[in-house]
């Protein structure tokens, strides 16, 4: 393969019409310029200049390719300076994954910013819950995904991962309008063992988190409902057929009046930033820091949105 910077010098040359002058441009000196021409012509095979005591003429061979090296050139120009932008994360791609409720309350906000301060970087979204994310994360088919760990069903990381956590939610409950507990600020989880419960999918662990929270108030909640919507969950509880324990990001604008918390220390639930520790994309550093600064005004009580 040719040599760029000797491709590059044939151009100064053959504008300028002399080693002497092309040396100048390049701010090489003439013995170097003459120097690159001689490996040029060895690596082509072709002779490019005709050399006299006091001038050089470019053959045929020269103009031909000197016709090329400026497209070329040009090309080449435009690929280093986008290496330079993909090396200094101004450019490429960011593939980001995350659970239904985060990438409906928190995600919007970080992708925002994100945008705003990488105009021209592209990013993707795939929604998914955790065990579908994180297989993802570890083939390198997504750069991020943010999972959720309930306390009480913790989870195991590979030795490949870095977790980060970027928010810590405690549980609410959901009452429908005519309950009498309405308007209680706090709830104890024991006084709701005859109501009937709505609940995520038996195998969730949501629904496992539940089942263990009742067991340590000492009954076993009767779900009639089940849901991994949280949107289905709220108008269930609306419509007063039962009542949900959810975490704090499933609980909109519209469904706070009927959320409560639980009296007591209950075991809450964190929203996590999972990515491969050895994963090289620069594009990372101000995801993260979209991420933490969206968590952070979230934690200062900016409104949630979607659910």
């Amino acid at each position: 393969m040719l040599n760029p910077t000797h491709v590059r010098t044939l151009g100064a040359v053959l504008a300028t019409g002399s080693f002497a002058e092309a040396a100048t441009r390049l701010g090489y000196t003439a013995s170097a310029v003459s120097q690159q021409i001689s490996a040029l012509e060895r690596a082509t095979g072709l002779t490019l200049f005709e050399r006299g005591a006091r001038h050089v003429h470019p053959t045929r061979a020269a103009r031909v390719l000197g016709e090329r090296c400026e497209g070329v050139l040009n090309e080449l120009t435009a690929l280093e300076e986008q290496a330079r932008a993909l090396a200094a994360g101004q450019r490429g791609l960011i593939r980001v994954g995350s659970f239904a409720t985060a990438a409906a309350s928190l995600v919007p906000w970080a992708l925002a910013r994100f945008v705003q301060q990488q105009p021209e970087a592209e990013v993707s979204l795939e929604e998914g819950e955790p065990e579908e994310l994180l297989p993802l994360v570890l083939s390198d088919a997504l750069d991020v995904a943010l999972v959720y760990e309930y306390a009480l069903v913790p989870r195991r990381w590979p030795a490949q991962v870095t977790v980060s956590e970027l928010v810590r939610e405690e549980p609410r409950v959901l009452l429908p309008p005519a309950h009498p507990a309405r308007r209680d600020a706090e709830i104890a989880l024991a006084d709701l063992a005859e109501e009937t419960w709505i609940a995520s999918r038996e195998t969730s662990a949501g629904a496992l988190a539940l089942s263990r929270l009742c067991a340590a108030a000492s009954f076993e909640p009767r779900i009639a409902f089940r849901t991994n919507d949280y949107d289905v969950v709220r108008e269930l509880v609306q419509a007063g057929l039962g009542v949900a324990l959810v975490p704090e990001l499933a609980v909109t604008d519209a469904a706070r009046p009927a959320a409560h918390a639980l009296s007591g220390a209950p075991a809450g639930r964190r929203v996590l930033a999972v990515r491969r520790t050895a994963n090289p994309n620069p594009l990372l550093a101000p995801l993260d820091d979209a991420l933490v600064r969206a968590a952070a005004a979230r934690r200062r009580g900016r409104p949630v949105h979607g659910g």
